[in-house]
């Protein structure tokens, strides 16, 4: 089958099963939507595991220790597959400066660092235990979006793996609401996770991308992605705000 007609059998809904009927264009959106994946999780991780010392009590450090280790293994899967397509699986988890942040105040809204391709909102610090639970359930919801247009990319070996990390991550959104419950009924200051609401919501906002994307476009054709970035993101907004009202915050 030539690249064409792989492309037209994609754009009609078709899927692919190893890395030797690839086309180029098309593994090259593959191996970006799978780096993106890996680095944003391993950021992510790391970032976290920064925290877990801060939790309030035993349960929290657990919960929060389970999230790194989960977020790390899926990563791990992920890169399995990057390394089906040639990628140096023992060099990538080594060499990319998975704790390094930029300053609070930053703003770089969509754009990657020269170092890897996690999603701009893995390039801002935690600021303490509420802060991080804050990011985890608005980060945790989006995460949760994006794995609707996942478990259905076209290429089955990837979309199998994120089958079966979305009720994984799903439930680190879950812990996240638990413990934003547990803050507020130890006495937590409203306004403080407010305050961290405010912060985080247009950095997650920003990681479904720009409304008007070519990019998009192209992975829509290559059976990688189903919806637009508006889409997702206004999926997220609504899914977002009806959580944080259930714990008494708000959508900024």
């Amino acid at each position: 089958m030539s690249e064409m007609s792989i492309t037209d059998y994609l754009a009609q809904g078709g899927v692919l099963t190893a890395p030797g009927n690839v086309p180029a264009r098309y593994r090259a959106e593959l191996m970006r939507l799978m780096a993106t994946f890996v680095d944003s999780a391993l950021a992510g991780a790391a970032g976290f595991a920064d925290i877990v010392n801060q939790g309030p009590g035993i349960k929290e450090r657990i919960a929060a220790s389970k999230i790194v280790l989960e977020k790390t293994d899926n990563a791990d899967k992920v890169l399995s597959i990057m390394g089906e397509f040639g990628a140096d699986t023992a060099r990538y988890a080594n060499h990319h400066p998975w704790t390094d942040r930029l300053a609070r105040d930053a703003d770089i809204g969509t754009s990657r660092t020269d170092t890897d391709m996690r999603l701009a909102v893995f390039n801002y610090p935690l600021e303490g235990w509420s802060d991080a639970v804050v990011m985890n359930l608005l980060m945790g919801l989006a995460v949760g979006v994006q794995m609707g247009e996942f478990k259905r990319v076209s290429y089955a070996p990837l979309a199998d793996v994120f089958r079966a990390i979305a009720p994984i991550e799903a439930r680190h959104a879950e812990l996240a609401a638990e413990g934003i419950a547990r803050l507020i009924e130890s006495g937590t200051d409203i306004a403080t996770l407010q305050a961290s609401v405010d912060y985080w919501w247009p950095r997650v906002a920003a990681s479904f991308g720009k409304d008007i994307s070519t990019r998009a476009t192209q992975l829509q054709a290559f059976g990688l992605r189903n919806s637009t970035n508006a889409e997702l993101r206004e999926e997220w907004e609504a899914t977002a705000a009806t959580e944080l009202s259930k714990l008494g915050l708000s959508a900024p």
